[in-house]
């Protein structure tokens, strides 16, 4: 434990690393605040003045409007807002919301609008995937709304994995289990998710920038000959510089998720949380959580991410003979991610992306849009849903790349 106090201490002592948990607490409430700069809403008011909402205010103006639409998303709440927009649309002559004459969208439609999130998604064309208008959906049909659901989701598997039964027999499965009816309170967007998922990127940046030296600094200054000569100076030391790196790196992430989490449902509305991820996303999501859940959830698994991604940091160090050379390898690792997604095609990518360490955080194929994704593992006759992968992997990776770098340290010759 001595051991320990003393590389926590060492850590720690380092301007570098205060800056960045400095600049890591910060970013994670900005993160949270900046999706409200982009909320916006204007009306009419009773003198004729048009009225230009932005930030807090809009979001409560929203809330206020659309607070009849929150509750349970039952197919008979859906069918009367089909009808209120057909009614809406048919009484001044057009086909799409966007034909309305000034002020009628936002005093007719607006108040009803989060109960027709994926109604024409719901509805899609089961061969082309092509969604109706509102106005072609037949509201006697609604009545077997979640009916409707689980045959696009059948529809949409077949379309999304043609080769593979075993994906499409899980994808069904599991929308089968999803709690239904669904919940919707207005408020918040999923924007919110994108900027918790850029803070746990930055995050592991940060831990990665502050772990790539714990190893590699002693080789190059030298340190590490003396330091082989004490007593413990080989695996226990090692196991106490790992330990201090991933300790550090644990608490920031843990700590800048929860100040993320709560001042972006502080902003919003608590009652935002209890909406059902699939009224956010897709209607035929595969995930059963509410959004409070889902942010829990991206939460520890970004958390698995960093501790694999520095616990591979470690590794490289170990391995490293300078700082320069063990940082550089673990930066381009933390964006290989985002690199192989944009650049590997097909089932190769998603592999990829599924077992590196950092990519429950990716920016591009992080475990936030792989929960909103319909992308499985194939193998033979198994299929595995890709956030499962991943947070397995990370569970493997930890332990792996711990013991590979206090190995590779005790090994290590000068």
């Amino acid at each position: 434990m001595r051991i320990l106090r003393l590389e926590l201490k060492r850590v720690l002592k380092a301007r570098i690393t205060w800056i960045l948990l400095a600049l890591a607490l910060l970013l994670s409430v900005l993160l949270a605040w900046l999706p409200t700069t982009y909320c916006y809403s204007n009306y009419t008011d009773e003198a004729g003045n048009e009225v230009n909402l932005t930030g807090l205010a809009s979001i409560a103006y929203e809330k206020q409007l659309q607070s009849e639409a929150g509750g349970m998303v039952t197919p008979e709440r859906v069918r009367e807002a089909v009808e209120t927009y057909q009614r809406c649309l048919a009484a001044y002559g057009v086909t799409e919301s966007y034909d309305l004459p000034e002020g009628v969208y936002e005093r007719e439609i607006l108040p009803i609008a989060p109960l027709l999130h994926g109604v024409k998604e719901a509805f899609a064309d089961p061969d082309t995937g092509m969604a109706p208008t509102i106005m072609e959906i037949d509201p006697e049909e609604i009545g077997d709304y979640y009916d409707v659901c689980e045959s696009r989701i059948a529809a949409l598997m077949e379309m999304e994995q043609p080769d593979s039964q075993a994906a499409r027999r899980k994808a069904v499965e599991m929308y089968g289990k999803v709690g239904k009816p669904f919940q919707v309170y207005p408020g918040m967007s999923a924007t919110v998710m994108d900027y918790q998922n850029i803070m746990g990127f930055l995050v592991l940046l940060f831990c990665v920038v502050i772990a790539a030296p714990v190893f590699s600094a002693d080789y190059q200054s030298g340190a590490d000959d003396i330091l082989r000569c004490t007593r413990h100076g080989r695996a226990r030391l090692g196991a106490a510089k790992l330990l201090a790196a991933l300790i550090i790196s644990g608490i920031a992430f843990v700590v800048c998720a929860v100040v993320h989490i709560l001042t972006a449902d502080s902003l919003f509305g608590w009652e935002c949380t209890r909406t059902s991820v699939q009224m956010l996303y897709s209607i035929v999501t595969l995930a059963d959580l509410n959004v409070g859940e889902f942010q829990l959830l991206f939460a520890v698994a970004g958390l698995l991410s960093v501790l694999a991604s520095v616990s591979f940091t470690l590794f490289l160090s170990a391995r490293c003979r300078s700082t320069v050379s063990s940082l550089a390898c673990a930066l381009v690792f933390s964006v290989a991610p985002v690199i192989i997604s944009m650049a590997v095609p097909g089932a190769l990518s998603t592999w990829l992306c599924s077992v590196l360490p950092a990519s429950g955080t990716s920016i591009q194929a992080s475990i936030l849009y792989a929960m909103t994704d319909f992308q499985f593992l194939t193998l033979g006759g198994l299929a595995v849903w890709t956030p499962f992968a991943m947070i397995g992997a990370s569970v493997i990776e930890i332990p792996l790349f711990s013991y590979l770098a206090v190995r590779s340290y005790c090994r290590h010759n000068a």
